[in-house]
């Protein structure tokens, strides 16, 4: 059962985006947010967390104090990563691998493209809605963030 996340439209004449008609609203973006800053509070871990709708365009973003400044490329990008392969970010690690089929991946979209744990694509009723990138601790941690943030949203993380 995913959460209803209300639509904050204060300027009623325009209509929701796609994303934001399918529950990706800024208040979806900042209970995934939420949710990715109580893991890394609980790891001791400051963090950046970036959530992005289905055109890759930032929802919300937020750096926790102390979080490295590279965490706020790196969470945006990991975003961008998941939606445009639509898959977890850690997902690609393995088949980037010197000698695997798609080493050199890392490369792609100007060197957007991460290649690590730390971030996942939003889906809605098999409709990809945006996606989900933290940023701040190891790759284990990002992901228990980031899966967190998955579940805030009410989808499978």
């Amino acid at each position: 059962m995913s959460p209803d996340f209300a639509l904050d439209n204060v300027d009623g004449w325009r209509g929701p985006t796609a994303s934001q008609a399918a529950g990706l609203t800024l208040a979806a973006a900042r209970a995934m947010i939420a949710a990715a800053q109580d893991v890394a509070r609980d790891l001791g871990v400051a963090m950046s967390c970036a959530v992005v709708d289905s055109g890759d365009q930032l929802v919300a973003f937020e750096r926790m104090d102390g979080a490295d400044l590279v965490g706020i490329t790196l969470a945006r990008d990991k975003a961008f990563t998941a939606l445009v392969n639509r898959m977890p970010t850690a997902d690609l690690t393995p088949i980037v691998q010197p000698g695997a089929e798609f080493y050199g991946y890392a490369s792609v979209a100007g060197g957007r493209t991460i290649v690590f744990a730390g971030g996942l694509p939003l889906e809605r009723d098999g409709v990809l809605v945006g996606a989900v990138g933290v940023s701040g601790g190891d790759a284990g941690q990002d992901q228990r963030a980031v899966a967190a943030a998955v579940r805030a949203f009410g989808a499978a993380s």
